[in-house]
């Protein structure tokens, strides 16, 4: 692990030391899952900014086959 230290506000403060005493967790164990959760939402949403974009990106292009078309015949076959 690596110590890093940040600055709270006292509401910050007092309330995570209201919740480690609630919990019997240290604050820097709360602290942690806070970070990890967050981190985790900010990736899931940067996954989602990038399927949107790539969302029809082949769209209107005519330098690639018909692949509907293929599929039918396939079908067929």
């Amino acid at each position: 692990m690596v110590r890093t230290q940040i600055y709270l506000t006292e509401e910050e403060r007092a309330g995570l030391e209201s919740v480690s005493k609630a919990t019997g967790r240290k604050q820097s164990e709360l602290i942690r899952e806070a970070v990890d959760r967050f981190l985790e939402l900010a990736q899931g949403s940067q996954r989602e900014t990038i399927l949107r974009e790539a969302a029809g990106l082949w769209r209107n292009r005519n330098d690639v086959p018909d692949f509907a078309a293929m599929r039918r015949s396939w079908d067929r076959g």
